[in-house]
């Protein structure tokens, strides 16, 4: 018994993505999201969108030049800290 492949149109794929069809296009295009033609029509593996999705995830801490005002404070407090002892 074989699983059978669930095929996702960009429509599809597109809002399970949270994106637009344009953004899937430059991702397909890219080589980040894997594509498939068939004739005139381009389709997605549903599995393949989800690994996609997964190595798009933001692992804790990785944002921190997000908030440079908080970088700079922890780091003048560590400075401060360490200048007393």
């Amino acid at each position: 018994m074989t699983d059978e492949i669930r095929w996702l149109s960009t429509g599809e794929a597109a809002r399970q993505l949270g994106i637009t069809t344009r953004t899937l296009y430059r991702f397909i295009d890219e080589g980040k999201l894997p594509a498939y033609r068939f004739g005139r029509v381009i389709r997605l593996q549903e599995t393949e969108v989800h690994a996609f999705i997964e190595t798009c995830r933001i692992a804790p801490g990785s944002l921190v030049h997000l908030y440079p005002d908080l970088v700079d404070t922890a780091s003048t407090a560590s400075d401060t800290e360490a200048n007393r002892t």
